[in-house]
């Protein structure tokens, strides 16, 4: 082989190998959310995931496994903490057998109006100092929470206010909810989302708590149930991203500051992209014979009240709970929305 086409090759292997460089990750994070990849929260992770990609240079790549690929929802937490994965992006309330706690990660029933007034308590009210203090016993770190809206209240009844939940049967989730309920005279019955149509068609309930407007639009609940809650009251479930804490603490300074930028676009999005589906899910309800009731400020404080109540005696449970039902209230006297 002559000089120069020995140089050629070498030549091209140096730059093969240079362009492998430059286009290997530095570092992999394996991330399960229990989103699925066509639900609105699902595209957001895909745009969250790329924006990570582009903003290093392709030196850290997400492999996001959705609808609980790994392990079941509630197993995300402890799969990460374990190291079968490196980050949990499901919802901190499937951790409230750990402790009560969890539940205020996730949803406080009723605290909160907005998704930005929870958010503004993750951000700049303490509440991200707050839940890490929680999860460092379990070795994670908690980046941030992304969640979309209020969920709104369907059934086969009017729901103009708090009167109406008066010997109301919905379906309801385990827990806290059901016993602010209670406390206001409704009768939650805990069964699985899955059951909600048939309970619903069959009588053996009024209503459900399923999910916000758009989404209970895209299930179908508004062809059996035409009376609805708009703008929610009861429910904002948030979901999160938290990582191990060596995976976190490894990282370059660099890449937490990107993940971090990048998680709070998917945060804003989130707000927005609901805000725009519930819109125009609210634009259907007339043509499809669906009623939706806005409550008072007074029966969303009633409501308010009712949730407060059910927070004390959680926060009996244990003196983590307790820490997050009062970092709660004040954030809430702090922004007005109680005395």
């Amino acid at each position: 082989m002559k000089l120069t086409s020995k140089l050629a090759v070498t030549t091209a292997i140096g730059l093969g190998l240079m362009a492998s460089a430059a286009t290997a990750a530095d570092v992999t994070l394996r991330i399960q959310s229990h989103q699925g990849t066509n639900t609105t929260q699902g595209r957001l992770l895909a745009n969250f995931v790329d924006d990570v990609n582009v903003m290093t240079d392709g030196e850290v790549e997400i492999e996001m496994f959705y609808s609980s690929a790994v392990v079941a929802s509630a197993e995300t937490f402890d799969a990460a903490s374990n190291g079968i994965i490196d980050c949990d992006m499901t919802n901190g309330s499937y951790q409230t057998g750990k402790n009560p706690a969890f539940q205020f990660v996730a949803d406080t029933m009723g605290g909160y109006d907005t998704p930005m007034q929870y958010l503004a308590w993750v951000n700049f009210g303490g509440g991200r100092e707050a839940i890490n203090e929680l999860y460092a016993p379990y070795g994670m770190h908690f980046v941030g929470a992304q969640v979309g809206g209020q969920e709104s209240l369907n059934s086969s009844k009017p729901l103009p206010g708090i009167e109406a939940l008066d010997a109301f049967k919905f379906r309801s989730p385990p827990g806290m909810e059901t016993e602010i309920f209670q406390s206001l005279g409704a009768s939650p019955i805990v069964m699985d989302f899955t059951e909600i149509f048939t309970a619903l068609e069959t009588g053996i309930i009024d209503g459900a708590d399923a999910s916000t407007l758009a989404v209970n639009t895209s299930l179908g609940i508004y062809d059996i149930a035409k009376h609805t809650t708009y703008p929610g009251f009861h429910s904002m479930s948030s979901d999160q991203l938290a990582c191990r804490t060596d995976v976190w603490e490894g990282l370059k300074p660099s890449y937490q500051r990107v993940i971090e930028t990048a998680h709070k676009k998917l945060m804003a999005d989130y707000v927005m992209v609901t805000m725009v589906e519930n819109g125009e899910a609210l634009a259907k309800m007339p043509e499809m014979g669906v009623t939706t009731y806005d409550w008072s400020a007074e029966d969303r404080s009633k409501f308010r009240d009712a949730a407060k109540g059910a927070w004390e005696e959680w926060a009996k449970k244990t003196p983590e709970a307790a820490k997050m039902v009062e970092s709660h209230k004040a954030f809430l006297k702090r922004i007005g929305l109680t005395n």
